[in-house]
């Protein structure tokens, strides 16, 4: 009895759709293209999923506090494109561009989270003005131009960020233990601490969570922040990563981060967030885009497959809530 209430818990949990899929996933995409689980193709695939993956970390937190961020991917483009403009000017050294440009990004999320719970307008609509904003002022200030990034070859900071060592024939970024650091680290805030709970309050009933206390206004800013900040820091690795830093990077990223977060099993509407199936939802979302190439789908149909798992977990996820409110 007590082995068959462990495995409806275990069914019932959010994350287990997900992880099914991502093992299916892997199976299937690795019997039909061997080469799907190299160590070349994983290392690859790691350097490129970490990036979008530290946006979702904070972007769960955020969806479970009950609002979301569509400025994020002109933040992931527009940071890199500042730090570099600003290192290429030759007026500052890399490591204080890098500080300004994590400062403007908060700043930006700061703006988000003021408008949003001071004004009392959407999150929607604020950030989606705030996206048109950035993602144009990086245009403007570039003319549309990459800017260059390989004069920082062998600088510290780059190296820390983006630098790689090898074990045996497998090539690690340091990209990938920053993740791992973000993702321990924003598990543990949201299920082991008092602003864990302060932010799931504050999406599922925020009400009820100023009657007990809790600053839903001062935690949704800091959220937003937080999201912003994670942003630059992704596009900056990614501009070091790939030598370039382009002003259109990251479009389409704000869609792709909240898909990830959604198919994790965090809930849209807020109040339920899960750092460990954004974990999922991440590798799931990466995967996919990586097997169908290899297994020979044009690239194009990526969209089809992503949409169609949006779906498909939207559903399970509905069908297990109700199976889980049926037996309580």
């Amino acid at each position: 009895m007590q082995h068959r209430s462990l495995l409806q818990r275990l069914i019932a949990a959010p994350e287990f759709g997900p992880l099914v899929l991502l093992v299916l996933e892997l199976l299937v995409f690795w019997s039909i293209n061997p080469g799907f689980l190299s160590l070349q193709n994983i290392s690859n695939t790691l350097a490129f999923t970490v990036e979008l993956g530290l946006i979702a970390l904070a972007m769960t937190l955020l969806m479970t506090s009950g609002e979301f961020d569509l400025s994020v991917g002109s933040v992931f483009g527009f940071s890199a494109v500042l730090m570099w403009t600003l290192f290429n000017s030759g007026v500052v050294p890399l490591e204080v561009a890098f500080l300004i440009a994590l400062g403007v990004s908060l700043f930006i999320g700061f703006a988000n989270g003021w408008f949003v719970t001071r004004l009392n307008i959407p999150s929607f609509l604020v950030t989606l003005g705030m996206l048109l904003v950035v993602r144009g002022t990086a245009l403007y200030v570039t003319d549309g131009f990459p800017q260059r990034t390989w004069n920082a070859e062998g600088n510290w900071l780059a190296d820390l960020l983006v630098g790689s060592f090898y074990i045996g024939t497998f090539r690690v970024y340091m990209s990938v233990f920053w993740f791992a650091l973000a993702a321990i680290a924003t598990h543990y805030l949201l299920t082991e601490t008092k602003a864990g709970n302060w932010i799931q309050a504050s999406g599922g009933n925020p009400g009820a969570a100023r009657a007990r206390g809790v600053n839903v206004k001062r935690t949704k800013i800091l959220l937003f922040m937080f999201a912003s900040a994670m942003s630059a820091l992704a596009g900056i690795i990614s501009s070091i990563r790939t030598s370039a830093a382009n002003p259109n990077s990251g479009t389409g990223y704000e869609l792709e981060v909240i898909a990830m977060v959604v198919i994790g099993g965090t809930l849209l509407t807020g109040g339920r967030g899960t750092i460990l199936g954004t974990v999922l939802g991440i590798f799931i979302l990466r995967v996919m885009r990586n097997g169908i190439v290899l297994v020979g789908v044009p690239g194009l149909a990526y969209n089809i497959f992503i949409g169609a798992i949006i779906l498909g977990m939207m559903a399970l996820h509905s069908w297990l809530e109700r199976r889980h409110n049926a037996g309580t």
